[in-house]
């Protein structure tokens, strides 16, 4: 057995932006708001007034003193959860099969806030509260004084002005000093006076920097105890707890995915001084394989795009090139005839959009440079492994081994079912430079070639009989035969409903729910796997210089999944414009004649 080192890296070529149009309009259902008549001390909090909104400070408020935190989250999943077109789309889907029953369940946790002050679930996002829009935001965290566990989502953050006291680590407070010295820093702790506004206090919660504080939307169960998270049963048994690594110390250290300390920074800029300067820093762009298909224009989170409205950004077509010279040039000269929104008629106004657009996709590729970083820390590869020499007409059969470095949860983890994907692409070049054989290639769609392709199901393409992938799959058994691949753990039958059965034997016996399960292909902490791969003999034809090129691809949802809740064909370019490359590289091999 041969092993060949690397000898060139494959480039990975990124698409520089994201996409949304108008027809993002069609993404949400713009029904009825809350209900008005619960009385303002019950919970959720219907009457959403500005008094009421007090009560829930935005980021961007907390970002006006604690600007390197509100940048690094500015761009993070959490900020994307409520924003998020595919996470609207599934919820919508999900609540149609079960036809509503699951209730609130998917926007406890992406639009927590938004939940208890009691906006509708189906409320369109350019109607709801600005801290509903944030997902989880500073107050998600920050004013939660209640240790919470494994609570599919239902715990409560304290409502209060900005004034009132934030809950944290405690470590290294200074905020005592800055309230003893107001007019020094510029500050107030009520509505009277001049400064900034200031939070009177810093209550320390010792869980916020335990794994234990991530469980309550980490972990969740559904419906008939289906389990859609599960990162928590991952760790709860890893070396990495056992070692005492927390989840904060691999995904808001100095080194994504690993835990490599703090880097150190000041916990605010107040008055225009540095507090506190060497103190621990969590990063809050809280590091993972995610990513946005949003409109750039409202996602990143930017305060200065928030000027406009979500709908008018929805109708600049940032893609078609709206305020770059080039396209500007164009249009005074004639050259491109096009109809703008009244919003988008001045070229001024377009401009001025597109240094926003510009702004939010330079935070995109800084985001893209974290996600690549943390899926190559998580992860390596050995290989490739050459069975015998290489020769014109033999079978050429090698593998590689691929381990999950990560101690502390599966490769990948998250979502169960539908996402994350993760799969290997594999091809071999021979002397003329054609690809003469692949494995891990992709449709039309963008979708692998398993069986869940729309290009395979039609005959369009074969189904790749090598892939290796590491998507975890929902089985389910339907009305006769055994268990098959499904989108959603929904057991669809012969009744005019889906019809989810309860069960007959407890959940926790059968340690699944009932024609339920899951076939998991996840790499466990500290896991291998060895993907191995045969070259037919017929298509080496020549001697020479033949190139066995690598790499893995990480890509948040399947175009299939996305279809099926019903995305548009922008929200499916955009998901496929990001998909990660990583432990890209090539080998040379010598094939005789």
């Amino acid at each position: 057995m041969k092993k060949l080192s690397r000898i060139s890296l494959l480039s990975c070529a990124f698409a520089s932006a994201l996409l949304m149009s108008a027809a993002f309009e069609q993404m949400f259902i713009s029904d009825a708001a809350a209900d008005s008549n619960k009385t303002k001390s019950s919970v959720p909090v219907a009457a959403i007034n500005d008094e009421t909104l007090s009560l829930y400070p935005t980021a961007e408020k907390c970002g006006e003193c604690h600007n390197q935190i509100y940048e690094e989250w500015s761009s993070s999943q959490h900020a994307y959860s409520s924003i998020s077109p595919m996470f609207h789309k599934f919820e919508q889907k999900f609540q149609e099969l079960t036809q509503g029953t699951v209730g609130t369940f998917c926007v406890r946790c992406h639009q927590q806030v938004g939940t208890q002050l009691g906006e509708a679930r189906q409320t369109p996002l350019w109607a709801s509260s600005q801290i509903s829009r944030e997902g989880v935001t500073c107050i998600t965290c920050h004013r939660v004084k209640e240790q919470y566990g494994k609570v599919n989502g239902e715990r409560r953050v304290e409502p209060g002005k900005i004034y009132e006291p934030v809950y944290g680590s405690g470590e290294k407070s200074v905020i005592k000093d800055v309230l003893a010295n107001k007019e020094t820093y510029s500050v107030k702790t009520s509505a009277d006076g001049r400064g900034n506004d200031i939070h009177e206090g810093m209550i320390t919660n010792d869980q916020i920097t335990k794994s234990e504080f991530c469980v309550s939307c980490h972990q969740v169960a559904v419906n008939l105890g289906i389990k859609l998270e599960v990162v928590w049963e991952q760790y709860r048994d890893s070396p990495a707890r056992k070692a005492g690594v927390t989840c904060q110390d691999c995904h808001m250290g100095k080194v994504p995915g690993k835990a490599k300390g703090y880097a150190t920074a000041p916990s605010a800029v107040v008055g225009g001084k540095k507090i506190n300067p060497g103190r621990k820093h969590a990063n809050h762009s809280f590091m993972g394989p995610g990513y946005s298909i949003a409109h750039p224009g409202i996602f990143p989170h930017n305060t200065r795009a928030q000027a406009v409205s979500m709908k008018d950004w929805l109708r600049f077509d940032w893609r078609a090139g709206w305020g770059t010279t080039e396209f500007e040039d164009k249009v005074a000269d004639g050259k491109i005839k096009a109809k703008f929104p009244k919003r988008w008629a001045d070229p001024l106004d377009r401009e001025e959009a597109r240094q926003l657009i510009d702004e939010n996709l330079a935070k995109l590729d800084e985001r893209d440079k974290l996600r690549q970083r943390l899926l190559e820390n998580g992860s390596s590869v050995d290989g490739p492994n050459i069975m015998g020499d290489p020769k014109v007409g033999k079978d050429l059969a090698f593998s590689y081994k691929i381990k999950n470095t990560n101690s502390g949860h599966n490769l990948p983890s998250g979502s169960l079912g539908a996402q994350p994907q993760l799969w290997v692409n594999v091809a071999l070049i021979d002397p003329n430079g054609k690809n003469i054989w692949e494995s891990g290639y992709i449709d039309s769609h963008g979708d692998m070639a398993d069986l869940h392709s729309l290009d395979v199901a039609v005959g369009k393409i074969k189904k790749d009989q090598q892939l290796v992938h590491f998507q975890t799959k929902f089985l389910t058994t339907n009305v006769k035969g055994t268990d098959r691949e499904m989108y959603l753990p929904v057991n669809f039958d012969v009744d005019p409903l889906p019809h989810l059965r309860p069960p007959g034997i407890p959940t926790t016996v059968l340690n699944h729910p009932p024609l339920v399960r899951m076939e998991n292909h996840s790499l466990p902490p500290l896991g291998e796997k060895v993907a191995k791969y045969k070259v037919p003999g017929k298509l080496i034809t020549k001697p020479g210089k033949y190139r066995l090129a690598f790499r893995m691809r990480s890509r948040a949802e399947p175009i299939y999944f996305m279809r099926f809740v019903g995305s548009t064909k922008d929200m499916e370019q955009s998901m496929n414009e990001r998909i990660m490359n990583f432990h890209a590289f090539a080998v040379e091999l010598d094939v005789k004649g």
